[in-house]
């Protein structure tokens, strides 16, 4: 009798424990017993732009794929039509990354959905409503950036490796991978574009980071560094203007506009475990910009 009347203290603690135990164990194969076959990426931002390219691109590898979005569901859904047409399982979840119970509420749908998370992809970025001199940055603007931009993956990170290091662990899973897409912006300073700059370069920390932490469970993290992208954060007139002035004058080394799918390729390859032993390594999609020149 585990809980009798009679029972000493130091027995119905054991008991304790030991229910503690098989209900763990039950909850965990409960999760395993709906995991599916394929591969499962959780990308963030995947409805439109690098992130609909990357998700496109992890479908055609054979990935399940969880499209995260925040406010457009007709984008999404445009997404999970093209992953879908590639023959891979798809779902779309609608969350804020910004903030934490968003964050915890799509990583338990993907593990609802799915039964398992191989990969991550850190996606979803924003820039500043206004672009202002440094000196004139704001508060509020600086912290809706960083919200996004850089506490989005860190936290993510965190949440989503705990998932994968009790898979590794319970071996249901033999490893999985962190990818993180930061910007030449990480590096390159913009007078007018303080907070987004920042925020990138913290990204890159956040590589590093989680890549020395995670390396002892079999978890590699990558960083993407896009160059000149042609996307929905490119495309406002202005903006074009700015960049093909520039390229008439030679602006990189490969010399024109980069594609949403250039930058998925290398997700993809890195998916597909083509860097094994490589962890924190830097991607560099951006036609050579990194390049220094005498």
């Amino acid at each position: 009798m585990l809980f009798g009347a009679a029972a000493p203290l130091s027995d119905v603690v054991t008991g304790l424990e030991k229910l503690g135990t098989l209900l763990f164990r039950f909850d965990r194969l409960e999760k395993h017993a709906a995991m599916i076959k394929e591969k499962v990426a959780l990308v963030t931002g995947g409805s439109r732009g690098i992130g609909r390219a990357i998700c496109i691109e992890l479908a055609e590898s054979g990935f399940a794929v969880l499209i995260n979005y925040n406010e457009d569901l007709e984008a999404a859904e445009q997404t999970r039509q093209h992953v879908e047409k590639a023959g891979a399982p798809a779902d779309v979840c609608q969350a804020d990354v910004s903030a934490t119970s968003h964050r915890d509420l799509l990583v338990s749908y993907t593990m609802e959905r799915f039964g398992r998370v191989d990969l991550l992809v850190n996606c979803a970025g924003i820039g500043p409503k206004v672009r202002k001199d440094i000196l004139e940055t704001d508060e509020e603007s600086f912290d809706h950036i960083l919200k996004t931009n850089l506490y989005a993956p860190y936290f993510l990170t965190q949440r989503v490796a705990r998932e994968m290091i009790e898979l590794i662990q319970s071996k249901a899973i033999p490893g999985a991978a962190i990818v993180n897409i930061s910007s030449i912006r990480s590096y390159t300073a913009a007078g007018n574009y303080g907070e987004y700059c920042i925020s990138k370069a913290g990204v890159s920390m956040v590589t590093k980071l989680f890549a020395v932490r995670l390396a002892q469970y079999g978890i590699n993290v990558y960083e993407i560094s896009p160059g000149i992208i042609e996307t929905d954060m490119t495309s406002a007139e202005s903006v074009r203007d700015y960049y093909n002035k520039k390229m008439a004058n030679g602006m990189t080394p490969i010399n024109r506009w980069g594609k949403a799918n250039e930058v998925a390729k290398a997700v993809g390859s890195i998916a597909r475990g083509d860097f094994p032993f490589s962890t924190g390594a830097v991607f560099h999609v951006d036609g050579g910009w990194h390049l220094r020149e005498l």
